[in-house]
């Protein structure tokens, strides 16, 4: 904090010199006196320091990405402009130089993130020859205890340093990673005085949360700091969030971004405009499409087919007719292979290149489907895959896209439906209206091409 109040000084000085005292800036409307500006520093330091403790810049950051920190500064400094340009409003401060505003914002912020990255680095250096680290003990041998160990071991920059496990039903002695058990959980009382042990973290096993009340108790008699690391990697995979309900915390085993109202109002509207626009413009490529596709074999021109959307609700998604018609109970339960038969000439380019999802912008029009999501499926194969493949059905919280993250990653076609829906996953619990676009963006190298379609 002292450091910051440091480079506040510093490039609030080194701003008001390039404004009024070099040819960098125009000096037209320097009315005040340099003291009337060095003097604003007495607000504008504790405004700065508390929104900086307002974004957490001092806390505990061993075990967050540089970006974090970075994305942090960034927000606290537009914050900080934000309300200082608002004081001067209210207090009729027109003569102010704005300008010179401007130039602290831009130099402050690159002055605060060089002192982070140098601290960070320095951290890294002393932590590299024994100092400043933290020896943790873990109660329970489990799952999470593993991961721990694991991501630990891998990032020996966070300065921990795991002194062992607790736990009552693995055999003294028995390792991971170098990491020995020591004995069993009650003895945690006579090993802490051995110990310089910083923090205790409660890593036990599903099974074993009957204990976890007492266990807790334990811990907290040693007065050394106490986490708790879930062993629910396998039923919660991804990351949950919290609500208050009356002071019970209820935890959410999913969190879905698009089921907050504003984000699915956005999300509607860029698709309303987005299909509408892609309608317009492909309409003439879209009639050629007509044309080839009626000379090529006899039958409709647009294949309507059944999926599972929004809310597992069913409707009918439309697509350019790529094959020969056939009986409607055979194409409902069986996939395209490779050189199938029953796709026409004209049917073949058009799968490869996604020309035959074009008609879908009516679907996305309608409010079936959205330009991104989850690929819709039939409803045979949902019946199928939800009994086969975990957390299969969550992909319909969300409506199915034209597009979407697993696609663009090379899982369209005849790919693996787990890792389809891992990348589905993450698309749906980490939704930003700038990851659709995104999105998009690469779709035009990488979506439209698909070497597994047949």
């Amino acid at each position: 904090m002292f450091l910051d109040g440091l480079i506040i000084i510093i490039s609030y000085a080194a701003s008001w010199y390039l404004k009024f005292r070099t040819d960098l800036f125009s000096n037209e409307g320097n009315a005040l006196s340099r003291r009337t500006y060095f003097g604003a520093l007495i607000i504008i330091v504790p405004l700065y320091l508390i929104i900086y403790t307002a974004f957490s810049l001092y806390t505990s950051k061993r075990t967050h990405r540089i970006r974090y920190i970075m994305n942090n500064i960034l927000k606290a400094n537009v914050i900080g402009l934000l309300v200082y340009l608002t004081m001067l409003y209210v207090a009729r401060q027109q003569h102010f130089s704005r300008t010179m505003m401007f130039i602290f914002f831009g130099l402050n912020i690159f002055n605060e993130m060089l002192l982070r990255i140098l601290i960070r680095k320095g951290l890294v250096f002393i932590r590299k020859k024994g100092f400043n680290i933290k020896r943790v003990l873990l109660v329970g041998y489990s799952r999470a205890a593993e991961g721990y160990i694991d991501r630990v071991k891998s990032n020996p920059q966070w300065g921990y340093q795991i002194a062992g496990i607790l736990d009552d039903n693995v055999e003294k002695n028995t390792e991971y990673k170098g990491v020995r058990v020591l004995g069993r959980i009650d003895s945690l009382l006579s090993i802490l005085p051995q110990n310089s042990l910083d923090e205790i973290a409660i890593t036990l096993g599903l099974s074993e949360y009957a204990k976890f009340e007492s266990i807790v108790n334990l811990c907290e008699k040693s007065g050394v700091h106490t986490q708790f690391i879930p062993d629910y990697n396998r039923v919660i995979p991804t990351k949950p969030y919290t609500e208050d309900l009356q002071g019970l915390p209820v935890i959410n085993i999913r969190y879905v971004p698009l089921n907050n109202t504003i984000n699915a109002a956005i999300k509607r509207i860029v698709d309303i405009a987005g299909s509408a626009a892609g309608i317009i413009v492909l309409s003439p490529l879209m009639i050629l499409i007509s044309i080839a596709v009626r000379c090529s074999s006899k039958g409709p021109l647009i294949f309507k087919q059944e999926r599972v959307g929004l809310h597992n609700k069913t409707f009918m998604m439309y697509k350019f007719r790529t094959m020969e018609v056939q009986p409607e109970e055979s194409e409902k339960k069986e996939w395209t292979k490779r050189n199938d038969p029953r796709v026409t000439s004209i049917g073949k380019l058009l799968r490869c290149t996604s020309l035959d999802e074009l008609p879908q912008l009516f679907n996305i029009f309608a409010g079936n489907m959205s330009l991104v999501g989850p690929r819709p499926e039939r409803p045979f194969f949902v019946e199928k895959f939800k009994e086969e493949i975990p957390r299969y059905m969550i992909k319909h919280q969300v409506r199915p896209g034209l597009t979407g993250w697993a696609q663009i990653n090379g899982y369209r076609g005849d790919t693996s439906i787990n890792k389809r829906i891992e990348f589905d996953l993450y698309y749906i619990e980490n939704w930003t209206m700038w990851l659709d676009f995104k999105i998009m963006f690469l779709t035009i190298f990488k979506g439209f091409i698909n070497k597994n379609a047949y």
